[in-house]
Order: structure tokens, then sequence, then C-alpha cells
């Protein structure tokens, strides 16, 4: 079995204007000092990583690298859940979602997509040269409008929205296979990859590409009252990244898992900080742990009612107190020893 590696942050949250929240130097020195020895780091964010050289120099890689390292501090994986959204977007979203892409392709649909699918596979090319294994990425949205549907999806629908997905992923795979990175697809609502079953549904697409993964974040479970510990039975193979994230869901009379429209802070499902939640994080650490899941703990936070200040003090020694230094021995070892064909004999009365 593995050890879980971290504590480890992702910094998506985190950043602003003002320091230290505003260079990558300054966000290090925090997050070191808070006992962390990981980040993730989101892409999109020119403050933290130039994408574009990253994709193509060896040389800027190490020196990222070298720099982070400098604080002790390892670089988890790398995240474009702004960019992989933009791979797959219904006309419907059009408006909201052009505020995550550059100038040049907003109210240009097919060009929006081509941009999204080359700055996906950059970040590819850049994790190879960074030394990582996996990635972080959101798979985008075809047929969301239409999960709990009226009118009645017509007969064909769902089939051909997931060959139309796994269409403009399959090149971004291959890309990532000859890179030996793995694309963790965070599973979550709003995507049309938010359920074992919707991920079954792309792998069966994409042919089984062995490139294709899941960031495992519970907290998105929650929400949708999914049975996130034994999600891990059924798919512990394909899990490569792992985002701590609590949440609650608390039903009233009055709402449930749609939340009524109301903000985060007054819907039954709710993200938390670390502990404030109802997630059963030593059930997802031990099953991690026993199903061998090479990953680092990092932390996401996105509460509605604690600072992200606190939240980040507290989220280190949480993570940390919930990693379990896998064992290479079993408890009964000193009953065990040399086989001796009689005295097994002797025991069964053969």
């Amino acid at each position: 079995m593995s050890t879980i590696k971290g504590p480890a942050v992702f910094l998506a949250q985190f950043m602003g204007d003002k320091e230290p929240f505003n260079n990558l130097d300054s966000l290090c020195k925090w997050a070191a000092d808070l006992g962390y020895k990981g980040i993730q780091i989101p892409t999109w964010e020119s403050a933290l990583i130039d994408l574009d050289i990253a994709a193509e120099s060896k040389i800027y890689c190490d020196e990222l690298k070298g720099k982070i390292n400098d604080y002790g501090l390892e670089i988890t994986e790398l995240s474009t859940h702004l960019q992989g959204q933009l791979v797959a977007v219904n006309p419907a979203y059009d408006t909201m979602f052009d505020g995550f892409a550059p100038d040049a392709v907003k109210n240009n649909p097919k060009a929006r997509t081509a941009w999204a699918i080359d700055t996906v596979k950059k970040a590819g090319s850049a994790s190879n040269k960074l030394g990582l294994k996996s990635h972080a990425t959101f798979s985008g949205a075809l047929l969301w409008h239409t999960v709990y549907p009226w009118p009645q999806r017509p007969n064909g629908l769902v089939k051909m929205g997931f060959e139309e997905l796994a269409k403009r992923w399959t090149p971004i795979l291959n890309h990532f296979d000859e890179q030996g990175i793995d694309a963790c697809y965070e599973l979550h609502p709003g995507e049309d990859l938010h359920d074992g079953v919707s991920f079954e549904r792309f792998l069966e697409a994409t042919g089984n590409h062995k490139r294709a993964n899941i960031l495992y974040d519970p907290s998105h479970f929650v929400l949708q009252q999914l049975d996130y510990l034994t999600f891990i039975d059924y798919y512990h193979n394909r899990i490569k990244a792992f985002h701590v994230k609590d949440a609650e869901f608390n039903p009233t009379g009055k709402q449930g898992v749609y939340g009524g429209y109301a903000d985060w802070a007054d819907r039954a499902g709710r993200f938390r900080s670390l502990g404030d939640g109802q997630t059963d994080f030593r059930g997802i650490f031990s099953k991690l742990t026993k199903y061998n899941c090479d990953v680092w703990a990092v932390m996401e936070w996105e509460c509605c009612i604690k600072s992200p200040e606190q939240g980040a003090r507290e989220g280190a020694p949480f993570i940390q107190k919930h990693i379990i230094e896998s064992t290479g021995k079993t408890f009964d070892d000193f009953a065990g020893g040399e086989t001796d064909t009689e005295q097994l004999k002797n025991i069964l009365g053969i």
C-alpha cells in the first residue's frame, strides 16, 4: 500500500491582487509556512505559470520547479479546470462561459473550442516537462441542460452527446498518453462527467482510454447524495488525483438537492471548510490507502461561511491528521512462520 502524499493546496481560490496571494513566491512561502508540502497550480493564472512557455521549454519548467522546491514544496498537478470546461459548451451557456476565454475567441464557439483543446494539450506537455504524472481538469458539458429532462430527451440524444464529447477529448487524451500523463476529470455537477454512470458512458465512448481518469472530490458526491465511499470500491483503479473538500447536505421541507436558486449559504447542500461538513474523511483516506491510490491529498477551499485564511490554516493539519502511514505488516504476523505440512495435517485432523 502507498502512503498518500500531502498535505497540499489548490491555489485557485486563494489568488488575489494583494500579498501574499498575488505572486508565486509569496504564495509558496505562505503555503509552506502553513505546513503544506505541495501546490496544485491553476494554469489560467499567469502570475503562477506561463503555459505557452512551459509547454515548449524544459529549461523554464526546471526553473519553475526549482523555485517551488526551494520553499520545500512540490507541484502536485497542473489544473485546466476553466480551459477544460471550454472544450464542450452547450450554446445555452455561451455567454457565461465566454468569461473564461481570451478576447480573441469570444463570441466564436468553434474558435473557443479549438483554443481550449490546444490549451489543454499544452498543459499535458508542460506536465511532462515538470515531471508530473496527473493533470486536473473538467470535461465540459453538452448535455447538462437535459439532466432532469422535461420535455423528455429524444432517443439517441445522450449517445450522440457522449460521442461528441469523446470526439473532442480523444485527441487530448492521445496527446496526454504520448506525454505519459493521466487526465483526471473532476466529476462535478454542471459537467457531463458528474458521477460514476456518466464517467462510464464517457469511457465507453473513448474506447476505455487509459488516460481518462478521475479527480476524486467527495464534496460533489455529498451534494448529489451519492455513496462516495462505495464509489472508491468501484473506481479506485481510475482515481489518479484527490481534492480534499468538505460539504454538507441538510434538506428541509422547502428545498433539497436543487437548492431553490438560493445563494450558497442558504442552500441545503453547501461546501464547507475541512472538518465543518459531513464528509467521512477517515473512511475516504482508509479506502484510498487500502487500494494503493498513489495520489496527493490537495485541499480545495470553497466554504460559504469560513474565511479562506482560516480554512487554509486549519486545512494542512486536518489533512496531515488523516494521512495513514501504510503498514508493511499485519498485526498477527507473529503467528506466522515457515509452512510445516505435518503440522497443518495435525491441525486439520488428516
